[in-house]
Formats: C-alpha cells, sequence, structure tokens
C-alpha cells in the first residue's frame, strides 16, 4: 500500500490522517484547526500523504506549506483542487464540489473566504492565522468567558 492508501484506509472515524513511509498518525479536530496546530508547533511533515474528510483551498494551503506530497479528500472543492494542481501535489476524491460550506450551512466556510484571492502560501497562512484568532476572540466574548 502507498502512504496515501494507507492515509486513506485510516481516515475513518477521525478528520485526519497523515502517513510516511507507512507510519501514520491521526486527528480528531475540527477543519483547518489540526494542520494549523502542526504547523504552528513546527512538526516536520515533508513528505507525508495526508486523507482529510473536507478540503477546500484553506486546508490545500497548508498542506502545501508543509510539504504534503499527495492528498486524499472525501470532499475537495474546485478550488482546492486546483490550488494542489498547481503546486503539483497530486489528488484523489470522492466527491468534488464547486465550494466548502460553513458549518451552519448558510454560506461560504470562513476559511475558504479568507484565502480566495491570496495565492502566496505564507500570505495565505498568515491570513488563516488572523482570522481564527478573529473568531476565537469572537467566541470568547459571546460565550462571556
Amino acid at each position: 500500500m502507498t502512504d496515501v492508501e494507507i492515509a486513506k484506509h485510516n481516515l475513518d472515524g477521525h478528520s485526519i490522517c497523515l502517513c510516511k513511509n507507512g507510519e501514520y498518525f491521526t486527528d480528531d479536530g475540527k477543519g483547518i484547526s489540526p494542520m494549523m496546530r502542526f504547523i504552528s508547533e513546527g512538526k516536520n511533515l515533508s513528505g507525508y500523504s495526508a486523507a482529510d474528510v473536507i478540503v477546500g483551498k484553506a486546508a490545500a494551503i497548508l498542506f502545501v506549506k508543509s510539504g504534503i506530497v499527495s492528498v486524499y479528500a472525501k470532499i475537495l472543492s474546485e478550488c482546492g483542487k486546483a490550488f494542489l494542481d498547481s503546486h503539483n501535489v497530486p489528488c484523489e476524491y470522492e466527491t468534488l464540489t464547486e465550494k466548502i460550506i460553513n458549518r451552519s450551512g448558510t454560506d461560504i466556510c470562513p476559511m475558504e473566504k479568507t484565502v480566495a484571492e491570496i495565492s502566496d502560501v505564507d500570505k495565505a497562512f498568515t491570513a488563516l492565522k488572523n482570522k481564527l484568532a478573529e473568531i476565537k476572540k469572537g467566541e470568547y466574548n459571546k460565550n462571556g468567558l
């Protein structure tokens, strides 16, 4: 089995599975939070393959930034696929969709909106980090904590 096949095989019940040289690990974090955390912690993911439940442009950017070499997605957005293709990262998917919708189903995912017009990986990462901090601060204030 290839690394991407191992990652795909071990994705069930998790949000992401990363594999390199047959060794894999999973994470159950929501959205792009696992990849943001791995990058922020300085985890070396160069050469890994990834299997993820939902991959939009934001996740694709994080995969490219961290050196992921192949991607499997249960759901892949057209712009996520285009970004991976433009960086020569092979990808497979079950469903190709026009866009990624937010969790409440009312609009486009805020992470996708954040990177829609950004093609530079480092600028996109900074924009995503700022957006996540803004969202977290909003939840913090909303919950009166």
